[in-house]
């Protein structure tokens, strides 16, 4: 732990002079806030205490969410930020990785050119590893979720397609029941096709009205004509897309025919990947995955990327980030502010120079 304190204390001060200010959020953070952003699920993945004046407390999972509270509460536009302490995430599945590690990181909070700050966060995480023999990945779950809001269907079923992008096997289940390709499950055949009177005492957490309300939505969608094969393949499209990203960028203008919604997301991307070129990213091997990002990086809403060491595929990533800026709006009060930002595992980057 010294070394990796150490060589995070290095890579801090290496973003200070980068231009980023040292932020140092409380090791306790308040549970509400992240159980409100990402549901009861990270339960199962964080420490959480009981305090009796604060309520229930969270040993911090991730410096973002706390560095984004403090810069919408009163933070200067532009800024930049940079932190290095330890984050704390449970293990109840794999002993041998750790609860407890350092994490350094650089946030850029700047609406005056998006796609620049994208190629800034990126380069210079990029130029932090270049002594390491890691692979970087790269995609943007801002394309698929234009694709799905563009899709010709209620917004009931596009907020339920938006609701589980981060959620894979559950995104295709709707995308399945949506364009009629999974049958109906008996149970709700059943529930839709008669009145169902409630004559038991209700016990549970939901009220009458709740129920009638859930019903009544069940029936307003299965009058809902179902989405075309013509979209679920071209979503299929996209999501396969996987090529360095030059070849990505011309296939995504292809699939923009039967999306037209994604024109604008990938725009941004070619906008990006010129601001990458201009800070010397080799762009044109550059991998690009529609796909990636979609099973860890709940809070990203566009560019995403990670880097991973070549020789050690077991290892988590020594590096991810991407773009936040619906982060900014929830935790902002309405107000917002284009946001992107990356972290490293210092103990990653040690371990992996000491096998050099």
């Amino acid at each position: 732990m010294a070394d990796a304190r150490l060589r995070a204390i290095a890579l801090r001060d290496s973003f200070v002079t980068a231009g980023a200010q040292i932020v140092e959020p409380p090791i306790l953070q308040p549970a509400e806030t992240l159980l409100d952003l990402y549901g009861e699920d990270i339960r199962g993945r964080a420490y959480i205490t009981s305090d009796a004046l604060r309520g229930e407390q969270m040993l911090r999972p991730d410096f973002t969410v706390p560095v984004v509270q403090m810069h919408m509460a009163h933070g200067a536009d532009p800024a930049r930020y940079t932190y290095a302490g330890e984050v704390f995430r449970r293990q109840e599945h794999d002993p041998d990785r750790a609860s407890e590690y350092m994490q350094v990181g650089y946030e850029v909070f700047d609406r005056t050119d998006p796609a620049a700050a994208d190629a800034e966060v990126f380069a210079l995480v990029s130029g932090s590893l270049a002594h390491l023999n890691v692979r970087a990945a790269t995609g943007d779950i801002g394309i698929l979720m234009a694709a799905v809001a563009g899709l010709e269907t209620s917004d009931a079923r596009k907020a339920a397609l938006l609701r589980h992008v981060w959620r894979p096997r559950r995104f295709r289940a709707l995308l399945d029941r949506f364009s009629g390709r999974a049958p109906v499950p008996e149970t709700r055949a059943a529930l839709l096709a008669k009145s169902v009177a409630i004559t038991a005492p209700m016990i549970g957490k939901r009220s009458l009205s709740e129920i009638n309300a859930r019903v009544t939505a069940l029936r307003d969608d299965a009058a809902v004509a179902p989405i075309s094969a013509r979209e679920i393949d071209a979503i299929e499209a996209l999501l396969a897309v996987n090529d360095a990203v030059p070849n990505a960028l011309k296939k995504l203008r292809a699939l923009a025919r039967d999306l037209p919604a994604i024109g604008s997301a990938v725009d941004r991307l070619e906008a990006r990947s010129s601001a990458m070129a201009a800070r010397g990213v080799e762009v044109d091997t550059l991998g690009f995955e529609a796909g990636y990002g979609r099973t860890s990086m709940e809070y990203y809403d566009g560019f995403v990327f990670g880097f991973y060491a070549v020789q050690h595929p077991d290892l988590p990533a020594v590096s991810s980030g991407g773009r936040y800026d619906a982060l900014t709006r929830r935790l902002g009060d309405g107000a917002e502010i284009p946001a992107v930002g990356a972290v490293l595992r210092p103990g990653i980057i040690v371990e992996l120079e000491g096998a050099q």
